[in-house]
């Protein structure tokens, strides 16, 4: 298309170019015609004469029209006209000359400074005055033309197919890797490399594959967990349930204890993944109300004194007056519970766990700081993530399924809040809840965006 666009510009210019040409030529000539006129009508003082209209009639058979008009008084008289033609009886043809001025050129018959007449001249064509080297010249351009507009087209393919495979090629491997990851090779990449949107593409597209293989190695990690921390409340039921029914220990308080005892750790451990579930799924509607923060995590801290002090731990509690968020108390006492068990879990005995409530400028904040094992960058970057636990060997030692924190992610972020975490290793950490300040207008607006969803029983 650009090159045909081409074509046809540069030949309408080079027409318009030639028809210049053309038309200059046409008034040289009749200046030229003229002149030579002027210089018969001194010899014989009459524009009639034989010998002038005679020299220019072979130029109508070239595709050149000549008109000769010769003034007296304020009459005009055409003393001769190539196009007419005379016929034996004395009749003559009409004038062929042509109604448009475009290719009509006229010069004055000019005798001592006085015009004796003019000469009209007129060609058929624009080819008509060109001279073999100017047609040669124009036959070149247009091969000239022709031939760069076809090397532009051959030209435009090659770098068109180079420019397309270098564009296929990045999609055809990200098309192969997403084969290979649903093949169940996680571990296939893209690789790609590069400022261009097609290496970010495959840049982002590497990044969620590197999530996916990382959290399908969490949900391992958690079915190993499980299925260990599942087996040992099981484990000791049956144990202890097949010694009752071989008469091996007899069916006294004592015993059923330990049975109970196992099956709420069991109803724990199910109930805390069926929470998570359910709160990632937002299968759980909130019961907002405006809440003063201090005045929970207040009772909160009171019921884990014990727990606390059992532990070997103590316990110390701040908190800002009126501080007032909206939200659903049930779930904002869960996560606070958690991030408290999560600091005992972590804390060896004689530790201190301290517990903070401030009001800033546009956030509630409920910080959790404690003197334990603390954690790396590395680990601060993951300890929200789902399924994911310090490494194995501590993460039994201290229990929890690593399913606490992830908890608490999802109840603050349906909050409208966020989590953050601060520690460096064996010089414990602090964790802290930022949930929005209660303003009417805020809630106004949360209670419209929670109608519009729909509601889960």
């Amino acid at each position: 298309m650009t090159a045909l666009v081409a074509i046809g510009v540069v030949s309408y210019v080079w027409e318009q170019h030639f028809r210049t040409y053309t038309t200059e030529n046409i008034q040289i000539l009749a200046s030229k015609t003229a002149e030579q006129i002027a210089e018969e009508y001194r010899k014989t003082n009459d524009l009639r004469s034989s010998s002038v209209p005679a020299r220019y009639a072979s130029l109508y058979a070239n595709g050149i029209g000549v008109k000769v008009v010769q003034k007296g008084g304020d009459k005009e008289n055409v003393v001769y006209d190539s196009t007419v033609l005379e016929f034996s009886e004395g009749n003559t043809s009409p004038s062929l000359e042509p109604k448009a001025p475009i290719q009509t050129k006229t010069a004055d018959i000019i005798v001592d400074g006085e015009s004796v007449g003019y000469v009209r001249i007129w060609v058929y064509g624009t080819d008509t005055l060109l001279r073999a080297t100017d047609e040669q010249f124009r036959k070149n351009s247009y091969q000239a033309i022709i031939f760069a507009s076809a090397l532009a087209i051959v030209l435009a393919m090659c770098l068109g197919f180079l420019f397309a495979r270098n564009l296929v090629n990045p999609i055809n491997r990200m098309t192969k890797t997403a084969q290979a990851i649903k093949n169940g090779n996680l571990s296939a990449r893209t690789e790609l490399t590069g400022d261009d949107e097609i290496a970010r593409l495959g840049a982002t597209f590497d990044a969620m594959a590197d999530s996916v293989e990382h959290d399908r190695e969490l949900e391992r990690r958690l079915t190993t967990d499980v299925a260990h921390e599942l087996r040992t409340p099981l484990m000791a039921i049956q144990s202890t349930v097949e010694a009752i029914v071989d008469g091996v220990f007899a069916a006294d308080t004592e015993r059923l204890e330990i049975v109970n005892s196992e099956v709420e750790r069991l109803a724990r451990l199910v109930d805390a993944l069926l929470r998570l579930a359910r709160l990632e799924n937002r299968n759980t509607r909130l019961n907002e109300e405006v809440i003063d923060v201090g005045e929970l995590v207040s009772g909160i801290v009171v019921t884990h004194e014990a727990f606390v002090d059992d532990s070997g731990l103590t316990m110390t509690f701040q908190a800002d007056k009126n501080v007032h968020i909206f939200g659903d108390a049930d779930m904002i006492s869960q996560a606070t519970t958690n991030l408290i068990s999560n600091a005992v879990r972590y804390t060896p005995e004689g530790g201190h766990i301290g517990v903070r409530v401030k009001q800033g400028e546009l956030m509630a904040s409920i910080a959790v700081q404690d003197t334990g094992i603390g954690l790396t960058p590395e680990e601060a970057k993951m300890v929200f993530s789902r399924f994911w636990r310090a490494d194995a060997g501590r993460s039994r030692e201290h229990g929890g399924l690593g399913v606490g924190l992830a908890v608490v992610k999802e109840i603050v972020d349906r909050h409208g809040g966020w989590v953050q975490v601060e520690g460096k290793p064996n010089q414990g950490a602090t964790f802290t809840i930022h949930i929005p300040l209660y303003n009417e207008a805020t809630a106004k607006s949360r209670a419209r965006s929670r109608d519009k969803k729909p509601k889960w029983n």
